[in-house]
């Protein structure tokens, strides 16, 4: 009995050291599945890191182009003008081509540039009449045209009339206007071939007395 006990206990090991049918291929395929995984996360890795990378340049650019303090390079096109407004009160057809007015419009354009003046005007519409245009001028004067210019009868002849109440506003009265005198603040002007520069010099002297 004990010699079989022997026999038996030294057997077990060669039984446990052979190998089943089809245990080395098995071993094999699960050594290449494990490779397989540790590639693909090696992989999976190697992508997230080059995506965290870019993600960091453009961060990084970002930033840099946010906090850039260097000043914005100016606009070659925009005019720095002065606090002076010349504005101009003309009849129902405006500043059109060959009027009187878009001739004296052309003046004040040119005193723009000289002086920086801001230059506008209104036309008056409806009934041409010194009456119908004084609304017209008072929203000019509570606009606080420093200069104001008038052309056509009923026009000029309702900033003659006004001129009076307002000493510092230089009036520039282009044609007739119904015979009104001048006063200090007035300055009347005759159409003509040089009405264009007489209008930029007498927009210039008012706009340099305002200085």
């Amino acid at each position: 009995m004990a010699k079989k006990v022997r026999q038996v206990a030294q057997a077990r090991p060669g039984q446990a050291g052979q190998a089943g049918p089809g245990g080395r291929p098995a071993a094999v395929g699960r050594a290449v599945v494990a490779w397989l995984r540790s590639l693909r996360g090696r992989t999976i890795a190697l992508t997230a890191g080059s995506l965290a990378v870019v993600a960091a340049v453009v961060v990084a650019g970002t930033l840099f182009l946010r906090h850039d303090d260097r000043p914005p390079i100016p606009d070659t096109r925009a005019r720095h003008y002065n606090d002076v407004d010349a504005c101009l009160l003309t009849d129902a057809k405006g500043i059109t081509a060959g009027t009187t007015a878009a001739e004296v419009w052309q003046g004040m354009q040119d005193a723009s540039l000289k002086t920086h003046a801001r230059v506008s005007y209104a036309p008056v519409t409806g009934e041409q009449s010194a009456a119908n245009a004084r609304p017209y001028l008072n929203g000019l004067l509570q606009r606080s045209c420093d200069v104001v210019l008038a052309v056509g009868r009923a026009e000029t002849s309702a900033a003659a009339q006004t001129a009076p109440g307002y000493r510092k506003v230089g009036f520039v009265l282009v044609g007739t206007g119904g015979g009104e005198a001048a006063g200090t603040n007035v300055t009347r002007l005759d159409t003509g071939d040089k009405l264009r520069a007489d209008v930029a010099g007498a927009v210039e002297r008012a706009v340099d007395g305002r200085a």
